[in-house]
């Protein structure tokens, strides 16, 4: 594959891993890493806080996989799954500058005809959102469920992955 070429499918982990349960989407993308072989056809990316820098890394990819921390007003710990026209519904209400770069990176590629074809985003509400580099214990405890779900997903879109042990 052309090294300037981005792969069909994106999967996208974002949050502050020094913001403990606002990592979730970081600690996930890691563990997916941890226990599956990706075929080049898929990327799979720390996307932390960063904000319009994402955009050359999701740029002509055609599926993204959105993994975060979701504040939807629910209990903490409910699992919530947007797609399509949720996806930009769920990051207005967003005021942490990872998910207004997501937000704003999702809006310019669809201004500018590049738009993802589909968008998902896999998250949990958040125990606690302070200083520190660890998940509270239950969010950590979410975080295999939501790599299964990831593995679902990414199967849906024909993706065929390889767990390593």
């Amino acid at each position: 594959m052309n090294e300037m070429q981005t792969p069909p499918v994106t999967v996208l982990g974002i949050g502050n891993i020094v913001l403990q349960d606002e990592g979730f989407g970081v600690r996930v993308a890691e563990a997916l890493q941890e226990a599956y072989r990706f075929p080049e056809t898929v990327q799979v990316l720390d996307g932390g806080t960063l904000g319009m820098e994402l955009l050359r890394f999701v740029t002509g990819t055609e599926k993204l996989l959105i993994l975060d921390a979701v504040q939807g007003g629910g209990q903490p710990g409910a699992q919530y799954r947007f797609d399509d026209d949720a996806v930009m519904l769920h990051f207005q209400d967003k005021l942490s500058s990872h998910e207004i770069g997501i937000q704003d990176v999702l809006a310019l590629l669809t201004v500018t005809g590049k738009k993802i074809p589909e968008v998902v985003v896999l998250g949990a509400e958040p125990f606690v959102m302070e200083a520190g580099t660890e998940l509270t214990s239950q969010m950590a405890e979410l975080v295999p469920k939501l790599v299964q779900q990831a593995v679902t997903e990414l199967q849906r879109w024909g993706v065929t992955l390889e767990a390593k042990n």
